[in-house]
């Protein structure tokens, strides 16, 4: 899968331009608020409908402006499909083909991206909440049907996390709509959780080598998904419905005084082990960097084995957060394999790493010179 052309129209502060890219690297150098981030961005935003760094769609668009558009050609290993996403401030709307799409579930996997940022450190160190985002969002990119059902969920979360305050303010309790809601949350919870235990199985399997040959093999690499209620890795799905059924009829009345759903995929977590020690807890500042590399390494290779072709990868600004060494890694696994793309303030030491000559854009002030 390769990035053949982007197009951006009041992004941010490019008011018009257009690039083309080649295969392999392709390196966005320019000093800092220039706008090589926002390049980045805008990749990310084609392929994901919405950005990595803010949650509000209407900063993306350029200052005096209505709407912003995104374009982009992509090229597969069966055809080439033009990419469109539009976001104003009424909404947004994401076109396969130059045809709309009804639903952006359906837009998405389009253009399969990997995002490595500065902030990407912080998965390991960081709140669960990044780690249950950082699932979500390379899973639903290779599984439709996943993002589908995640959806569904937060929705049905929503509504049973409404009632639940409802039947805690009121005197009579009637828990028949309340058991309606709970059967839909467990249907649905149930499925991600069965996807989600794959996902991080797949994942270990793809890691532990990288992370053995970055550490030299001396360290042993795991993940472990720890859900909010017991379970087994190797539970079916049916088995995962009816332990949840279980556990939310034992958790009501605690759930009704705290007015919320304290069961479920939006609870979980992911524990990283480095020896059979928490990196969270016990690694050092480089077992957490190396442990979030040997992730996004293995994140590549699993996006190959799950849709047949590998993804793009962003490289923003990342590079000056790895030492040298995790740094030729990194080169190594992608070199003649990915199409990449990164940021720098300095081209010193990075352009004679890569065997093919990078594609080089010089950015400033929103343009390219």
């Amino acid at each position: 899968m390769k990035l053949k052309q982007l197009n951006l129209q009041s992004f941010r502060n490019y008011q018009e331009m257009t690039l083309e890219f080649t295969e392999g690297v392709q390196i966005f150098i320019g000093e800092n608020a220039q706008g090589k981030t926002n390049l980045m961005e805008s990749i990310y935003a084609l392929a994901m409908t919405k950005s990595h760094r803010t949650s509000n769609d209407k900063e993306l668009i350029g200052w005096d402006s209505e709407q912003t558009i995104i374009k982009g050609v992509v090229e597969k290993r069966t055809n080439t499909v033009p990419l469109e996403v539009q976001i104003s401030k009424k909404g947004k709307v994401a076109r396969v083909n130059h045809l709309e799409q009804r639903r952006l579930s359906s837009y998405l996997g389009q253009l399969n991206v990997i995002l490595f940022a500065p902030e990407n450190l912080n998965l390991v160190k960081g709140a669960p909440s990044n780690r249950r985002k950082f699932i979500d969002m390379e899973l639903g990119q290779m599984n439709p049907v996943y993002l589908y059902e995640l959806v569904e969920y937060q929705k049905v979360i929503k509504q049973r996390n409404a009632y639940l305050k409802q039947l805690s303010l009121s005197k009579s309790a009637d828990y028949i709509y309340l058991e309606v809601l709970t059967e839909q949350v467990s249907k649905l919870a149930a499925s991600i959780l069965r996807y989600r235990l794959d996902f991080i199985d797949k994942l270990e399997q793809l890691a532990i080598p990288i992370h053995q040959e970055i550490s030299h093999q001396t360290e042993q690499f795991s993940l472990k998904y720890r859900s909010s209620f017991p379970i087994e890795e190797s539970m079916s799905e049916e088995e995962l419905y009816q332990e949840l059924l279980v556990h939310y009829e034992k958790n009501k009345k605690r759930e009704i005084e705290h007015r919320t759903t304290l069961i479920g995929p939006h609870r979980d977590d992911v524990i990283f082990y480095i020896n059979e020690k928490e990196v969270q807890t016990y690694g050092s500042q480089g077992q957490q960097r190396s442990t979030v590399l040997s992730l996004k390494l293995a994140e590549i290779e699993l996006m190959k084995e799950m849709i047949g072709e590998y993804p793009i990868l962003l490289l923003d600004d990342v590079l000056s957060e790895l030492d040298d060494e995790r740094q030729t890694h990194l080169i190594k696994a992608i070199e003649n394999k990915v199409q990449t793309f990164l940021t720098t303030t300095s081209i010193d030491g990075i352009k004679q790493q890569f065997i093919n000559p990078p594609k080089i854009f010089k950015i400033q002030g929103g343009k390219v010179i």
